[in-house]
């Protein structure tokens, strides 16, 4: 089957939401553009670590540039508490995710890789550029392109300004810790159908 390439530059909007009640939730990155919506599932996991190293980077970038490269909070409008569109039809999952700063254009580029056969990637982060520390100095479009995590399966690429960047990143995080509520006395998440606290039922240990 011939490789799909998904590409929005930029797009209209490109959040991180979920299907499904917590403790049963599907997580999707969509992006939507002229007309088209892609959406592809991945793990928590995956989303925490993408929206981590993105706040990372626009956090490098900040301070390198003395505060002027990307801003430090969300600007005001740019926040998206909407749903995902509907329906949510998965193009694919992802198995790797691959990050890189094209400084020519001042743009966040973020490609999100299909699941192939025995990548051996157990990273939930797989970055096309190292732009910790060096992210006002990190490749060009082009550059970033030849230094890939690239495996031949279909692909999803978004490129971003920097405020629409530190919006995904929020939204991702609070994606993220929106599941189930700790249990007051273990931590562990609730769970709606009943929870077996290992502090309540006498094996606590002092």
């Amino acid at each position: 089957m011939q490789r799909q390439v998904f590409e929005y530059d930029p797009p209209d909007r490109f959040v991180a939401g979920t299907v499904g009640e917590p403790g049963h939730r599907t997580f999707y990155l969509q992006a939507s553009g002229g007309g088209r919506v892609t959406s592809v599932a991945l793990e928590k996991l995956q989303v925490a670590a993408l929206g981590e190293r993105v706040d990372e980077i626009l956090d490098d970038l900040l301070r390198l540039s003395g505060g002027t490269a990307a801003p430090a909070l969300v600007p005001v409008g740019l926040d998206d508490l909407a749903p995902l569109d509907t329906p949510v039809l998965e193009d694919f999952r992802v198995g790797s995710i691959g990050i890189a700063w094209d400084g020519g254009n001042d743009v966040l580029i973020i490609e999100a890789y299909a699941v192939v056969e025995a990548t051996g990637e157990d990273d939930p982060l797989a970055e096309l550029t190292d732009s910790a520390g060096s992210a006002g100095s990190a490749g060009s479009a082009d550059d970033s392109d030849e230094v890939t995590a690239d495996t031949g399966g279909d692909l999803l690429r978004v490129r971003l300004s920097t405020a629409a960047a530190r919006a995904f990143a929020k939204r991702a995080l609070a994606v993220v810790g929106a599941g189930r509520p700790p249990c007051p006395f273990c931590g562990l998440p609730l769970d709606a159908t009943g929870h077996l606290c290992p502090r309540q039922n006498g094996y606590r240990r002092r």
